[in-house]
């Protein structure tokens, strides 16, 4: 294997020239970038998806790129990658606020032949205090709140035999406890943000305006 050529971490997000777009060598990138910084690793990774499996997934989503590029949803996007894999059972793990949304995709895959499996967050009513909160932190307190359990909602979808799950938002850090609990493969349909109706990336689109505030030191 390559040995690693710099000791700076990648950073990507602030390149202007993108040599992993291209395969001519006369271009370099950054001394940030891990295409000639990190080809250890890129030759070590390679070689996994040599796994049939993993190659197969792999292949799927990178079809369903080129397939649907410009012209399908992501809920399509699902379907069509779901298909591809000969999946017959997904599993979705919903955000009790969005119980409306989840029930159309419910139905939507169903519809398309797909046994689903479904599993809202506050699954098990177990109360707050169980981790800690204190009343004061409840979004209503002195009253009983649920606390929000990824665990046992991936540990359901597990036990279930779900061959991919689908995320619909959870919240910020109880997404990560479901995607490092969950068995299957998951994809996220709905990334939670209350305030921007679940599109996140609205605030970045903003920042120098409304959301100026991202920018500013201490708590926003």
């Amino acid at each position: 294997m390559t040995e690693t050529k710099g000791d700076q971490e990648p950073r990507c997000s602030m390149c202007g020239v993108y040599v992993c777009m291209t395969a001519d060598k006369k271009y370099e990138g950054p001394d940030f970038c891990p295409t000639r910084t990190r080809e250890d690793v890129i030759e070590a990774v390679v070689e996994k998806y040599a796994d049939p499996k993993l190659q197969r997934f792999a292949k799927a989503a990178s079809e369903v790129e080129g397939e649907g590029y410009m012209k399908w949803t992501r809920v399509e996007e699902i379907i069509q990658l779901s298909k591809k894999m000969g999946y017959s059972k997904l599993g979705i793990a919903s955000c009790l606020g969005l119980r409306s949304e989840a029930k159309v995709m419910t139905e939507i895959l169903e519809s398309r032949g797909f046994e689903v499996v479904c599993v809202c967050c506050k699954t098990g009513a177990v109360p707050k205090e169980t981790i800690g909160i204190q009343d004061s932190s409840k979004v209503r307190p002195g009253h009983h709140e649920s606390m929000c359990n990824p665990i046992a909602q991936a540990e359901i979808l597990n036990r279930a035999e779900t061959e991919f799950n689908v995320l619909m938002g959870l919240c910020v850090g109880h997404d990560s406890l479901f995607l490092k609990h969950s068995e299957a493969l998951t994809t996220v349909l709905v990334a939670k943000d209350r305030v921007l109706a679940h599109n996140p990336a609205a605030a970045l689109y903003c920042y120098k305006g409304y959301y100026r505030r991202l920018m500013e030191d201490g708590p926003s």
